[in-house]
């Protein structure tokens, strides 16, 4: 079902992807653009910062290359197999994706924390998305382990649903704020 499904909208499948890999690029600049606006509130927290955040690039970019295993497999990338064998090697490939992807939360959580310490100590941002931010680390962090320890975690626990709340309010009010608002000088 799987493969039926993915082939039958493979082009949004393969937008997927080059959106997920053309975003791990933006993501890439925008750490150091930080880096460049709160070096002066606190050098090491800021190196910090960039340092979580550009780890988290390259475990996201080889979770994303698994996807396009699974574009080679269904255009046949020159073997041949039977469908059950197909079958296993796509799931495994995205399982392979999915777990890449969990091990990068890891580091999406902890760039957080640095973050949001430096909006709160900058003057010239609002201390709530500072707060909201160190919260969202600890909300990464608590799904993270939840989900390493726990198997379970999402289906037995309602707290997994709303945990990254506050990281949404944080990413998200600050990009609005540097967008609309700025800084002051």
């Amino acid at each position: 079902m799987t493969i039926s499904q993915i082939e039958s909208a493979e082009s949004l499948f393969r937008l997927g992807l080059y959106s997920g890999l053309m975003s791990n690029l933006f993501f890439l600049v925008l750490p150091l653009v930080l880096y460049v606006l709160l070096k002066p509130v606190n050098k090491n927290m800021a190196g910090l910062m960039v340092l979580f955040a550009v780890i988290s690039i390259p475990v996201t970019l080889i979770a994303l290359s698994h996807l396009f295993d699974v574009l080679a497999l269904l255009n046949g990338s020159g073997t041949v197999m039977n469908t059950e064998l197909l079958e296993t090697r796509v799931m495994m490939s995205l399982q392979s994706y999915t777990s890449g992807t969990f091990v990068a939360t890891l580091f999406w959580g902890l760039w957080l924390f640095p973050f949001g310490f430096l909006v709160y100590k900058s003057g010239f941002l609002p201390k709530f998305f500072g707060i909201f931010l160190m919260a969202g680390c600890f909300g990464y962090l608590i799904d993270f382990t939840g989900l390493a320890l726990f198997p379970e975690w999402y289906g037995s626990t309602g707290i997994s649903g709303f945990i990254h709340f506050p990281s949404a309010i944080g990413e998200i009010g600050i990009c609005f704020w540097l967008l609309i608002m700025g800084v002051k000088e």
